[in-house]
């Protein structure tokens, strides 16, 4: 039941009205206060929530500082991975925050978003870690509900599904299809919520997709969400395994492979110099 004494996120958010408060808004005052230049971001961008792949990448001198990006609450940090040149931003974790950068990003230049995310399994689609090309995402969060009217998934673009058909089939570690779990709060998986949300069909949980694809269908943009699979949700020991590197370079892996099947791959003549020391890659 709704009403004026209901919490104000069941109330009808017409989705179809026009934001006053827009993107273009916070980024154009972000340059003049911060002082940025006019530059474009990369055309492809990964979110990094857990902030692996940008510890990994600066640890290894294999990344810069974008001079354009004017967040006020993150960096962009631009770098080159399996032929793909692309920015990365670390730490966006949660769905207002991913969603609140995805805006930025795409009024900055961006045209695909990829989000990988670490996550906990729920139904098993093989022994961790392992990523997860999330399909559909159960939205029990809050942000999608500004985006897109009330419904149980948000969902990946049919198109991007598509096109992805056999990416991943040439990596080291697996690549699976399923659903995931969307919650805002991680320390309120209760036994009872995991439970709904097995009986829903997700193999996963985590803390972006479902807002970050009811974004990407509203505001008709590219963006695909993959969750590495590392743990139980802390239930026994020896759990959060991301493998060497805290998982970096599979991520970057699965990440790269997403953009060239979208067409992101740089020439040969493009390709940047920051590519991670080679002696830091591990052998396979």
């Amino acid at each position: 039941m709704t009403g004026p004494e209901s919490a104000p996120i069941l109330a009808a958010k017409a989705t179809d009205e026009p934001s006053v408060f827009r993107p273009e808004g916070l980024v154009r005052e972000g340059r003049r206060q911060l002082r940025r230049t006019e530059d474009p971001v990369p055309a492809v961008c990964l979110l990094d929530p857990d902030g692996d792949v940008v510890r990994y990448l600066r640890r290894t001198d294999a990344a810069r500082l974008h001079p354009g990006w004017a967040c006020y609450h993150t960096e962009l940090w631009t770098a080159e991975h399996a032929g793909v040149q692309f920015g990365v931003v670390g730490c966006a974790v949660g769905a207002p925050f991913a969603v609140l950068v995805a805006e930025e990003l795409a009024v900055s230049g961006c045209t695909l978003v990829v989000s990988v995310t670490s996550s906990g399994q729920l139904e098993a689609l093989g022994d961790p870690p392992y990523h997860v090309l999330i399909e559909r995402a159960w939205r029990d969060e809050g942000t999608s509900l500004h985006y897109r009217p009330p419904a149980p998934w948000s969902h990946l673009s049919g198109h991007l599904r598509t096109r992805l058909s056999g990416a991943f089939d040439e990596l080291s570690e697996p690549v699976r299809e399923g659903a995931a779990w969307t919650t805002d709060a991680p320390f309120r998986e209760s036994q009872s919520a995991i439970a709904s949300a097995r009986g829903a069909g997700c193999h996963v949980v985590e803390m972006e997709a479902a807002a970050l694809y009811a974004y990407a269908e509203a505001r008709q943009r590219d963006v695909v969400c993959l969750a590495h699979v590392t743990n139980t949700m802390a239930v026994s020991g020896d759990d959060f395994e991301k493998g060497p590197h805290a998982g970096a370079l599979i991520t970057l892996d699965a990440f790269a492979a997403t953009a060239r099947a979208l067409g992101h791959a740089a020439s040969a003549d493009d390709v940047s110099v920051n590519t991670p020391n080679a002696e830091a890659r591990p052998m396979r």
